[in-house]
């Protein structure tokens, strides 16, 4: 569906504008079908961020701005967020032998289980919104949205 059909304005768009709404509105829709598949385990999107990222460590320990560092959202509050995975038994948080200022955060047995149950409903979400297009359709979409944001 094009964006004028969802929205319904009652103008002509500038095609800047149009291109932002349809990003801003192509985001919302990705999200809240995200979201949709998190609830039931309990996650918010940047939990499941950190998580990842956790992952992504082969069970080597991260600092809070490592963790900050690679969030897809950097506004989130990482320390709130790992406060929130702790209490849910998915990650440890260790003072640092070597900088006893500085928190080192892995991810559990608990948290590694828990991404192996999401990751193929999360891949199956990704290739829903991929399957439209083709691999060099993929490849452009990845290279205008790059070059757009930067």
């Amino acid at each position: 569906m094009r964006i004028e059909e969802i929205i319904k304005p009652t103008y002509p768009m500038a095609i800047e504008k149009k291109t932002l709404l349809n990003v801003m509105y192509t985001q919302n829709v990705i999200s809240e079908r995200f979201n949709e598949i998190l609830k039931p385990f309990d996650l918010s999107p940047e939990q499941f961020n950190v998580l990842r990222i956790l992952r992504g460590q082969k069970g080597n320990p991260v600092n809070m701005c490592t963790i900050q560092e690679r969030m897809i959202a950097k506004t989130s509050n990482t320390t709130r967020l790992v406060d929130k995975l702790l209490l849910k038994d998915l990650v440890i948080r260790e003072i640092c032998p070597e900088n006893r200022r500085k928190m080192e955060i892995t991810i559990t047995e608990k948290g590694l289980q828990l991404l192996s149950q999401l990751d193929p409903i999360v891949n199956e979400h990704e290739e829903t919104f991929a399957k439209n297009l083709s691999i060099s359709e993929l490849e452009l979409l990845n290279e205008l949205l790059e070059k757009f944001r930067n």
